[in-house]
């Protein structure tokens, strides 16, 4: 279950009632008239099933309360209620399936935004898997995929194309672009002095490397796997199984390639540093074009279930 904190100026508090009354898998509507301040108006409560919550936010946002008033949306750990319990079977679909677009968009902003925490984070995972590709550690591989945050971007670009978003979608190419760059830029310098302390050596990127060669030779199953886990982050994001995001972080080679194509660029290595690249590409592809598919494939199952919903309700 959601629950929604609405400030509604006076004159569309009755609507807004109605609006909630009349929606399929409300329960527990609280009124209090004038208790708002900044901005004044009236506050409204209300619980909503998740599966119901996002056509209800879209007509609130129909009535132009986020801007005259304020919404507010919490998920509720635990709710003790027969009434709750009602709602949400008559709500259509199941909650882990439900998609909140607003809060997906809002989630995808913040995870997208060019910072120096999210730098800093892309910063070191590239650096990590550098002393992982150097080393043939599968185990550093790993912990350096991880550690990286661009997935959250990639998201962002996704969910700005399917929702028209232009200011997401900015937002988000430049914070990946400018990540990466900014990462393997400091890696080069990285890989150097690391060369020059005599802790990395050419060898460890020319010999003979079992568990890491994969970064720097592309394949089909390499985009494959991309594909596979754009399509299960995705559904993280817009489910309540978030957990999922760790395995779709340590699926794909995208952090490990750039910190290969680094370390080669450091060590004059243009065929490791080409074929990095197009691995790197080939992933942040295949990540999109499974947000893109998933997300659009989502919105159309739940244009479905609303059809459905009136004749579910008649019988």
């Amino acid at each position: 279950m959601l629950h929604l904190r609405l400030i509604t100026p006076a004159d569309k508090t009755d609507e807004v009632v109605r609006l909630i009354g009349t929606t399929v898998g409300t329960a527990h509507l609280v009124v209090l008239p004038g208790a708002a301040r900044d901005p004044a108006g009236d506050v409204v409560q209300c619980d909503v099933a998740r599966e119901a919550g996002d056509e209800l936010l879209s007509a609130l946002q129909d009535l132009d309360l986020e801007r005259t008033g304020s919404i507010a949306v919490e998920n509720i750990d635990l709710s003790l209620s027969r009434r709750a319990e009602r709602a949400e079977d008559e709500a259509p679909g199941e909650a882990a399936d439900a998609v909140l677009w607003e809060h997906l968009t809002e989630a995808t902003h913040e995870e997208s935004t060019l910072s120096v925490t999210y730098v800093a984070f892309l910063i070191l995972a590239t650096m990590i898997a550098a002393c992982g590709v150097v080393l043939d550690n599968a185990v550093l591989i790993v912990g350096a995929m991880a550690v990286g945050p661009e997935f959250g971007p990639l998201a962002g670009i996704s969910t700005a194309l399917v929702q028209r978003r232009p200011r997401l979608a900015l937002r988000s190419v430049t914070a990946l672009l400018v990540g990466f760059a900014a990462a393997m830029a400091v890696t080069v310098g990285f890989s150097l002095f690391m060369d020059a302390v005599g802790l990395f050596h050419r060898s460890g990127l020319e010999g003979e490397r079992p568990n890491t060669a994969f970064v720097y030779a592309p394949d089909a199953f390499s985009f494959v796997v991309a594909v596979l886990a754009g399509i299960a982050g995705t559904l993280s994001l817009t489910s309540a199984k978030s957990g999922a995001l760790v395995g779709v972080a340590i699926s794909v080679t995208t952090v490990p390639a750039a910190a290969n194509a680094a370390v080669a660029l450091a060590y004059g290595d243009p065929g490791q540093t080409v074929g990095s690249t197009k691995q790197l590409l080939l992933n942040l592809l295949g990540i999109v074009l499974a947000g893109i598919l998933t997300l659009l494939t989502q919105k159309w199952f739940w244009a479905r279930q609303r059809q459905r919903r009136p004749n579910v309700e008649k019988a």
